[in-house]
């Protein structure tokens, strides 16, 4: 009977043991690499794709990898300026951040979301930090203006990145640790802070580590081919055909799409778009074969001239 059980259980353990070894290859591409991920959409208010998440990124770091984390907090900042009768304003697809919308974006990122993320993280380990794009001028952005047709639309304390000192992200990755970054940053005279798109955060610190990959967290299964008269998702795309497909794409996509351009087109390797609602959907994209989501590349080299003339 002893042995029986035995036998039963190496039977049950075996695909076990083939899922491991289809992710060696994939282990050893990717060992000592940095994968900068923006963590968003319904991973972020689901207790249990939180807890699928912080198990995720702690994988990857135990795996030899080196990720970083890069978070805005849309539904918690909503939330909070409901609760204090603030309105929240949205135009071309980012939030108006008035003085005093910019002091509840502060605080709702730095002190609630990054603060339970770190929490969630660190129940596997003394790993993660927490600092946002201000904190020794990670991040420096001047003042963005939306278009809407054609007119310049001032958005309040909204702003575009203009420079990236990754030293600060480097030194805690040299220290085995785990950055958590909040997307806020300050304008280069020190005047002012900017509440930053999250997908655009993400993409200028992957570029500026030189970052592996690009894995943007969101709501739906990657980029539709013609939503909403399809569901069917490209798979992958190069950073030219991307750029045409973009004056078409819903505005919330907007965001994510030109930040997985900007960043392959900066270095990175590969960017990529996944389904947040799927427990572990960032190891099942790292991790195996079949891979989910939308992978963004950069354009093939172009011939050289004697590759032309063959």
């Amino acid at each position: 009977m002893t042995a029986l059980r035995t036998s039963t259980r190496r039977h049950t353990a075996l695909p076990k043991a083939q899922t491991l070894i289809e992710a060696l290859p994939w282990l050893t591409r990717h060992h000592g690499r940095t994968v900068v991920i923006k963590f968003g959409g319904n991973a972020m208010v689901d207790d249990e794709l939180k807890a699928a998440f912080a198990q995720d990124v702690v994988f990857l770091r135990h795996a030899g990898l080196r990720p970083v984390v890069v978070h805005g907090g849309g539904p918690q900042i909503s939330a909070q300026l409901d609760r204090l009768g603030l309105e929240s304003e949205f135009r071309a697809g980012l939030r108006v951040t008035t003085r005093e919308t910019m002091d509840v974006v502060r605080m709702v990122l730095a002190g609630q979301v990054q603060r339970e993320l770190v929490g969630l993280l660190n129940r596997h380990g003394p790993f993660a930090v927490g600092m946002t794009g201000e904190d020794a001028h990670t991040l420096t952005a001047t003042k963005r203006l939306a278009e809407i047709d054609g007119e310049p639309v001032d958005l309040g304390r909204v702003g575009d990145i203009v420079g990236v000192d990754a030293g600060a992200v480097e030194a805690l990755l040299e220290d085995g640790r785990i950055p958590v970054v909040s997307s806020i940053a300050r304008s280069s005279d020190d005047e002012h802070v900017y509440n930053i798109n999250a997908d655009t955060a993400a993409a200028a610190l992957a570029a500026a580590l030189g970052a592996e990959t690009l894995m943007v967290l969101t709501d739906v299964e990657g980029l539709y081919a013609d939503w909403p008269h399809s569901d069917d998702v490209v798979s992958r795309l190069t950073a030219s055909e991307l750029e045409k497909l973009l004056p078409d794409l819903a505005s919330g996509m907007v965001p994510k799409m030109e930040g997985c351009l900007h960043a392959v087109r900066n270095g990175v390797h590969t960017a990529r778009v996944l389904d947040g609602r799927v427990q572990h959907s960032i190891l099942l994209e790292i991790f195996t074969d079949e891979g989910i989501g939308t992978m963004v590349v950069p354009d093939p080299p172009a011939p050289t001239p004697e590759e032309a003339a063959s």
